[in-house]
C-alpha cells in the first residue's frame, strides 16, 4: 500500500468531476487500499479519490470510534433521502477550517463494493453527512461551496496561506534530513 497526496483548496484538481468506474480489478482495489492508508494516516474519516488526483468515482469512509469500519463506495449513488440536519464539517483537503452545513439526514446509498458487489445501505448521522459529503468531492464540490461568499474567501485566504507555509516547511525537512 501507499500513501496518496491530498490536494488542497483552492487547486483546481478538486474540481474536476470524476468518471465512473468501469470494472472493479486489481487496480481499483489497490486504489482503495491506498485510499484507506492515506485516509487513516491523515486521521480522516472519508477520503474521495478526487481529493488524490484520482479522477474516479471511489470513496472511502470510517466514521468508527475505533477506526475499525472501514466502508468502501465505488460509484456511488443516493436512492432516496429525507430530513435535513445541520452539522459541523471539516475536510482533510481544506485543512484546519470546520463550517456547519445542512444536509438530508437520512439516506439510501447504492454503491459497488471492493470486491465489486453492489448493495445498498441506509445511512443516517454522521455516516449519512460523511457520504454525501464525499460525495460532492466526485462532482468537484467541497464543502466550503454551501458558505456564504464572505466566508468562501476568507477560507481561500487561509488556505493560501496554509500553503505557503507548508510549503517553506516541505522545502526545509531535506536539508533537516540531510543534517541530521
Amino acid at each position: 500500500m501507499a500513501r496518496l497526496n491530498i490536494l488542497h483548496h483552492p487547486d483546481p484538481r478538486l474540481r474536476k468531476k470524476a468518471a465512473p468506474v468501469e470494472a472493479v480489478d486489481a487496480q481499483i482495489r489497490q486504489i482503495v487500499d491506498d485510499m484507506f492508508e492515506t485516509m487513516y494516516a491523515a486521521q480522516g474519516i472519508g477520503l474521495a479519490a478526487t481529493q488524490a488526483n484520482i479522477h474516479q468515482r471511489i470513496i472511502t469512509i470510517d466514521v468508527a470510534e475505533k477506526g475499525n469500519e472501514p466502508l468502501c463506495l465505488i460509484n456511488p449513488e443516493i436512492i432516496q433521502q429525507e430530513g435535513s440536519v445541520e452539522h459541523e464539517e471539516g475536510c482533510l483537503s481544506v485543512p484546519d477550517y470546520y463550517d456547519k452545513v445542512t444536509r438530508a439526514e437520512r439516506i439510501r446509498v447504492r454503491a459497488i463494493d471492493r470486491d465489486g458487489n453492489t448493495y445498498e445501505k441506509d445511512a443516517d448521522g454522521l455516516l449519512a453527512v460523511c457520504i454525501q459529503h464525499e460525495m460532492d468531492h466526485l462532482e468537484g464540490k467541497l464543502f466550503v461551496d454551501y458558505l456564504s461568499s464572505l466566508k468562501q474567501q476568507r477560507v481561500r485566504k487561509k488556505m493560501e496561506k496554509w500553503e505557503k507555509e507548508h510549503a517553506k516547511g516541505a522545502a526545509r525537512k531535506p536539508a533537516q534530513a540531510a543534517a541530521g
